[in-house]
């Protein structure tokens, strides 16, 4: 799953050029082993770190996550209980559609997301909050299936991503609006048009009580 760019990501980039030495060695190292096409990339992610939004943080340095150290490889995928909905307001319709959702909590569960998941079932996702706001920026890595984000402030969609490729080795793109953001609900890849969702779409998510195992029992 898409997962909030870590920390221990940014923060060596930008050290990293803003070092004069340093900088002229990151160049020598990418004309060298022909990995210029990492430029971009590197260059998005140091501006991140070094030039945040006035006013917010970026998700890599809100709390929580701090995001200390990405999951080791070949660790298995995470699966948490369902804590919370998320239902799309529907003036008109009898009863609202639930999404329902695995909660991340801990800095591990953060850095772990939805990475190496299968598909995500129907109405089922992963939320990903921000108290107080903050800009968040989502990537791929190591997300073996495609994915739709949502992008929520204020109780609704800001920016929907629909969908978000998998990407498997790095250097791997990143998402996200360039405002504070609430939370980021992720869920399987063409659910976001198949219940009608967009920018606009209004989302309530609800903490839930008893909490709901895995299966949803």
């Amino acid at each position: 799953m898409a997962v909030p760019v870590p920390t221990a990501v940014l923060l060596p980039i930008a050290g990293l050029l803003r070092t004069p030495v340093l900088s002229q060695t990151a160049v020598s190292w990418l004309t060298a082993s022909r990995r210029w096409k990492a430029v971009p990339w590197l260059l998005s992610a140091s501006l991140l770190a070094l030039f945040p939004a006035p006013g917010v943080r970026t998700a890599a340095l809100a709390a929580p996550p701090a995001l200390a150290a990405a999951p080791a490889a070949g660790s298995a995928p995470q699966q948490l209980p369902i804590t919370a909905r998320a239902c799309l307001e529907a003036p008109q319709a009898a009863q609202s559609t639930c999404i329902q959702l695995e909660v991340p909590r801990s800095e591990r569960q953060y850095a772990m997301g939805l990475q190496r998941r299968g598909p995500l079932p129907l109405l089922h996702g992963m939320w990903f909050g921000y108290e107080p706001p903050a800009v968040a920026r989502f990537w791929m890595h190591q997300t073996p299936e495609p994915l739709d984000m949502l992008f929520v402030r204020a109780g609704r969609v800001i920016q929907v991503v629909a969908p978000a490729a998998p990407c498997m080795r790095l250097p791997c793109r990143s998402y996200g609006p360039d405002e504070a953001v609430n939370g980021v609900l992720e869920i399987g890849a063409g659910q976001a048009a198949a219940l009608g969702i967009g920018v606009g779409t209004a989302i309530r998510v609800e903490s839930l009580s008893p909490v709901l195992s895995p299966s949803g029992r």
